[in-house]
Formats: C-alpha cells, sequence, structure tokens
C-alpha cells in the first residue's frame, strides 16, 4: 500500500525505493534552504540594526560652526602675525612669507605632540583647508611612519597624502602658463 504509486505504474519496489528517498532528500533540501534564507535574512536585519546603532549620527549645522569656529582662529592667528610682521617695518610679501612659514611650522610642532590631529577632528575642515592642514598632511605620515626606516618609512610615505596636491598644482600652474604664452603670443592678454 506504502507503493501503490509503484504498483500502478509497474515500477520495481527498489526503484520505487530510491525514488522516494531522493524525493525526501530534495524536500528536505529545500526546506533547509529556506531556513537558510531565513537566517540570512535575520541576519542581515540584525547586522543592519548593528550598522545603525554603530553609526555615529552628525550635526551638519554644527560641524559647519565648528569648522568655521576653526578656520576663523586659524585665519585670525595668520592675521595677527601679518600685522605684527607688518609694524616690524616688513613690506606685505615677506610679512606674507614669514606668516606661512610661522603658521606651517606651528602646525608641524603641533602634529608631533599630537594636538594637531585633535583639532582637525573637532573642526574638520576649518583646521584641513588652510596651510597649516597641508603642513600637517605632510608631517603626519612623516611621524607615523618613523620606525620603518629614513628610506621604506618616511621617504615613502611622507607625500602619500599631499603628494597628489602637488602634483595637480603642478600640472595646472603649468597648463594656466601654457595658455597665457599662448594668449600673450595672439595679443589675447
Amino acid at each position: 500500500m506504502k507503493y501503490s504509486f509503484c504498483v500502478k505504474n509497474n515500477i520495481p519496489d527498489t526503484c520505487c525505493m530510491e525514488i522516494f528517498r531522493q524525493v525526501h532528500e530534495m524536500y528536505t533540501e529545500v526546506s533547509m534552504m529556506e531556513e537558510t534564507d531565513q537566517d540570512k535574512r535575520q541576519k542581515q536585519e540584525q547586522y543592519e540594526q548593528y550598522v545603525k546603532s554603530v553609526t555615529p549620527t552628525h550635526n551638519l549645522g554644527l560641524q559647519m560652526l565648528k569648522a568655521f569656529i576653526t578656520g576663523g582662529i586659524i585665519c585670525c592667528i595668520g592675521q595677527f602675525i601679518l600685522n605684527y610682521a607688518g609694524s616690524l617695518g616688513l613690506d606685505k610679501q615677506t610679512a606674507g612669507s614669514w606668516c606661512s612659514l610661522i603658521l606651517v611650522l606651528l602646525s608641524v610642532i603641533l602634529t608631533g605632540f599630537n594636538i594637531y590631529p585633535k583639532i582637525v577632528k573637532w573642526g574638520g575642515a576649518g583646521a584641513l583647508v588652510p596651510i597649516t592642514g597641508f603642513a600637517n598632511s605632510v608631517a603626519a605620515p612623516a611621524i607615523e611612519y618613523k620606525a620603518e626606516g629614513q628610506v621604506f618609512g618616511i621617504g615613502c610615505k611622507i607625500f602619500t597624502i599631499a603628494g597628489p596636491v602637488i602634483l595637480y598644482g603642478i600640472f595646472a600652474s603649468w597648463l594656466l602658463g601654457v595658455i597665457y604664452w599662448i594668449g600673450k603670443c595672439f595679443g589675447v592678454f
């Protein structure tokens, strides 16, 4: 009675048992696959909840205010240096050079004492955009990779952040110089 399908269709018992066994295995695999899909969905939902709980939320207005304050303070320090150098009798160009030099020096010193990265973390782009951020981008890799040696550490890694800026800055200057030269030749400029 158990194999009535097999008897009706003249299928031998051993063959019929094998067919039922294979059908049962397929059914078991399908039900296991459905469970694993449910497990996958559940794990995906748990992961999404975890990511949501761990990801910090940012207040755009507050970040912009912090960047404005940080950049403003750096610019005020620069203006103070510029005014002080001017009061010492230096012309504008020389005072500007001294201002840039002092700001870069301060940035490198603060990076060396691990203070500038804290300023960057608080002030964001306000600390990265001025010339001090460029100095930090050169000094930080030099300090970080010092342990790997002079050549493979400092030498190879010092311009990892600032290198593209220097490269494209020089290329853009060259390109604009060629455009200006061609314009001069044709009387445009």
